[in-house]
Parts: structure tokens; C-alpha cells; sequence
């Protein structure tokens, strides 16, 4: 995205050593290698190049103009200032030729943001054997536009079994008025995080109606992951199709509740006691064979907790790591914080859902950038993941674009990490009512196989070997 200029050493991400401007350029030059747009044809009528038209995203993104198009305002001065010319000149034409060009362009720059966190990851970016990445989904605000309702808001809401529970107010206008649509609608985001450098890997956005478990199906199915990478997720990615299509060419480490039946002593082989076979009803039924798996069991806080994995082996993955990787993969929640509080990004501003869904992707692109190139500074400086800020980081490239004189943006990026006090007092806060009903997700039901099951597994497992 600028000119060239030589590294001190070939994994350096030395800035260059002028206003802080010009660090930020040279920065983005490192994240995003402009051999990665080649291959994509703009129309011949377009008077700007791919590159820069992502630079003036990111501007746009890491704005902290409270309005849409003063932030573009802003972001056009810079590249300006960069580049010598005005990318494009009006609000309406930049975010018409993001949400044109968003669904191509993301897919190239995940792959090209993955590759710099192998190179800058060292020890963190694995954990043992494996890669892992953790899986979750959130959702955010959009304002309450007549576009965005009629794409984001659920076309069945209130008419489901638990609104049927209106019958039991007291209130009796109350209860005979019919729901309303959500105060906002919102969009669903599926994020994959890694769980050793603490940042996004890749993600999917739909309605605020969409499955989570659907999601990461796709993403599956769309994207390729490396060798040994460890899906982990909480209780609601569950079910068979989803473990299935896991299992065929990864593994999975996911907490597991009361929505889960297991089987026990299914085969004729004994088995170790912490292995287990998942065969729903419906799978039996279709004659699909069950799915064996192993139950691992460990404490994180007052309730035990249970876990289903596809690596068998101990040796693989040791009970202590296991309950490690859980205790890790907390972290995504704290990427939604920061994406919703410390980025504002709550509540989306765009108005039609198409700008609201651009909006949404290249927050969290600019967000992933930020962690990206300051993990890059502060790992090399015995700085551990866990102890960056991103609150910090952030204001540190708001500087950056503002320009301090005398700023040097390496420096600041190393010295972006949490408050080293220890907490004295309770974390929770005061006024916080207290739930009827705290929620949990139990114990999985454990059986042990009947008859009839048995028999219907050894039918299935001799018709499999007739016909591999």
C-alpha cells in the first residue's frame, strides 16, 4: 500500500521511522501483501485500486467519528494525505463498492491474516498437537428501519410454543394483545477465534433467527483449515449431522448438558470406561452408524463439567489440557466485548441490512487488525497474548491517524497491555438482581444399550462391511 522499503531482519515488522501516518502504512503494507488483489478484475471504468480501496476501509473502521460519514470524511483525508488522491469522493459510492466487493474480498484477506499469525505465532500458535479454535455466536444491534426488520427479524416471532405461556398473565388486555415485532432487529454472528494468539480466525452473519450450528457448518464447508485443528465449543453445537460432518476431517472438544443422551456397552467389545457411543433416535432409525466418543469430566468452578471429543487417545489430549482449552476458550466472550463495547459496535448504524452486514464484516476486520499487528510488537518483546489490550491498542491507531509528532508507533503498540493490579473487591456488581433460575446445562443422560439397539448396531456394522 506504499513504497517499499528494506526490513531490518525477515520476521521483523519494523515501521518505518516517520510521522506516525507513515508507521501505519508501512504497518498495513506488512498485514496485507498487494499481490493478494491481483487476481481481481475491477471494472475499466473504476478509478481505484483494491488496495486502496481496503485502506480506506480500515481508515473508516478505526475512526472514532461517532457518525458513518464524518468517519468517512476522516478516512478520506488520510488516504489523501497518503496517497495523493481521493479514492472515492462520496459516502454513497464507497459503501455501494464495499458491499459489492466485501464478499469477494474477505475470504482473500482471512487467509492473508492467518498466514501472519503462523509467522508472528511462536508457542502460541499451538496448543500441544493442536490448533485450536474456539466457536460461538452473539448477536448485534441494527437501527429499527423498515429494511432492516423485514430482513433480520424473525417472520415467525411470537407465534412460538413459549409465547403460548401468555395465557397464564393475570393482566387480561396483556395477555390478548399480540406480540410485537423486537425492539431492534439484529444481526447473528458466528465467530471461529483462536485461542492461543486471542484473536478472530474467520466468521458468519446472518439473520438474528440463524443456527449457530448451521453456520459453522458452512464455514466448514467453505473454508480450509490446517492439520490438527480442535473445534471447541459450549453446549449448543450439538447434534449428529454437525459432529459428523466434524469428524470427517477434524476434531472437537465440546461441553455437552442435559441434551445429549450417550450409550454405553453398545458394541460387543468392552470399552474403557470413559468412551462412549452418541446414536440418536433419529440417526438409528436411518440406520446410521453411532459415533464413538470420549467423556471427559473436570472442574472449573462449583458445577463439574462434561466434555465429548473424537481423539480417543489420552496421550493426544491429556485431561488437563482438555479442561485448560475450556478455561481458554472464555477468551471469546471477551472478543465480543470488545468488538460490542470497546470497538462500538453494539449497535450497527447502517440502515438496509446489505450495508448493515458490510458495516458489521469490516469492523471485525479492522478489529482483527489491530490485535494482529500489536500481538506482532509485543510477542517478539516476551509479552504474552493474554496481557495485550485492546482498548489501548486501539486508541494507540486513533493517535496514529490524528498524528502525533513525536510518536513512535512500535513503542506504543508494546507498551498496549491490561493493568497489572490485583483486584481486591468482587467483580460483580452491587445492584444485580438475582435469577430464579441460574442457567445450566446439567449432566448428559448416560444409558446403557438396550436389546434392540444392539441388534440394529450389529446389523449396521455387518452391512458396512460388506459394502466399505
Amino acid at each position: 500500500m506504499g513504497k517499499s522499503t528494506t526490513a531490518k531482519s525477515p520476521t521483523s515488522t519494523s515501521f518505518l521511522k516517520a510521522v506516525p501516518l507513515h508507521q501505519l502504512q508501512r504497518a498495513l503494507k506488512w498485514a496485507l501483501d498487494t499481490k493478494l488483489f491481483a487476481e481481481l478484475c475491477v471494472h475499466g471504468n473504476t478509478k481505484w485500486a483494491v488496495p486502496e480501496l481496503v485502506m480506506l476501509a480500515l481508515f473508516w473502521v478505526w475512526s472514532e467519528c461517532t457518525t458513518l460519514t464524518r468517519a468517512f470524511t476522516q478516512a478520506s483525508q488520510l488516504c489523501q494525505t497518503l496517497l495523493g488522491k481521493v479514492v472515492l469522493k462520496s459516502y454513497q459510492g464507497f459503501t455501494g463498492a464495499l458491499t459489492t466487493w466485501t464478499p469477494k474480498l474477505m475470504p482473500l484477506l482471512w487467509v492473508q491474516l492467518q498466514e501472519r499469525m503462523e509467522k508472528i505465532g511462536d508457542v502460541h500458535w499451538r496448543i500441544g498437537l493442536w490448533l485450536p479454535l474456539a466457536v460461538d455466536g452473539s448477536r448485534t444491534t441494527t437501527p429499527r428501519t423498515l429494511k432492516n426488520e423485514k430482513a433480520l427479524n424473525s417472520p415467525t416471532f411470537g407465534k412460538g410454543k413459549k409465547a403460548k405461556s401468555r395465557k397464564k398473565w393475570k393482566n387480561k388486555r396483556r395477555r390478548s394483545k399480540p406480540l410485537s415485532a423486537p425492539v431492534h432487529p439484529q444481526i447473528w454472528l458466528t465467530l471461529l477465534w483462536h485461542m492461543g494468539l486471542k484473536m478472530p480466525w474467520a466468521w458468519k452473519c446472518g439473520p438474528s433467527n440463524s443456527s449457530e450450528r448451521q453456520h459453522l457448518m458452512d464455514l466448514i464447508e467453505t473454508l480450509k483449515f490446517p492439520e490438527k485443528t480442535l473445534f471447541c465449543g459450549d453446549a449448543g453445537f450439538v447434534g449428529y449431522e454437525l459432529w459428523q460432518k466434524l469428524a470427517q476431517s477434524h476434531h472437537f472438544f465440546l461441553r455437552v448438558g442435559a441434551n445429549v443422551h450417550l450409550l454405553r456397552r453398545l458394541g460387543t467389545i468392552r470399552l474403557r470406561g470413559d468412551l462412549v457411543h452418541f446414536w440418536p433416535k433419529l440417526a438409528a432409525e436411518k440406520n446410521k452408524p453411532p459415533m464413538l466418543l470420549r467423556l471427559l469430566k473436570f472442574q472449573t468452578g462449583r458445577c463439574p463439567m462434561f466434555a465429548v471429543t473424537n481423539i480417543l487417545d489420552d496421550c493426544d489430549l491429556t485431561p488437563e489440557q482438555a479442561k485448560s482449552l475450556y478455561q481458554k476458550r472464555w477468551g471469546i466472550e471477551v472478543q465480543f466485548r470488545s468488538l460490542k463495547q470497546t470497538f462500538g459496535r453494539g449497535k450497527l448504524q447502517s440502515r438496509t441490512p446489505e450495508r448493515a452486514y458490510m458495516e458489521l464484516e469490516w469492523s471485525l476486520l479492522g478489529l482483527w487488525m489491530i490485535q494482529l499487528l500489536t500481538v506482532s510488537e509485543q510477542i517478539p518483546a516476551g509479552i504474552e497474548p493474554e496481557q495485550s489490550s485492546v482498548s489501548v491498542a486501539l486508541q494507540v491507531f486513533q493517535d496514529a491517524m490524528w498524528g502525533g509528532a513525536t510518536m513512535c508507533l512500535r513503542k506504543k503498540l508494546r507498551e498496549a497491555v491490561k493493568d497489572s493490579y490485583k483486584r481486591k473487591t468482587s467483580k460483580k456488581a452491587r445492584y444485580r438482581p438475582a435469577k430464579k433460575a441460574k442457567p445450566s446445562a446439567g449432566k448428559p443422560v448416560i444409558k446403557n444399550a438396550t436389546s434392540e439397539q444392539k441388534r440394529r448396531y450389529r446389523r449396521i456394522m455387518a452391512k458396512n462391511q460388506k459394502n466399505p
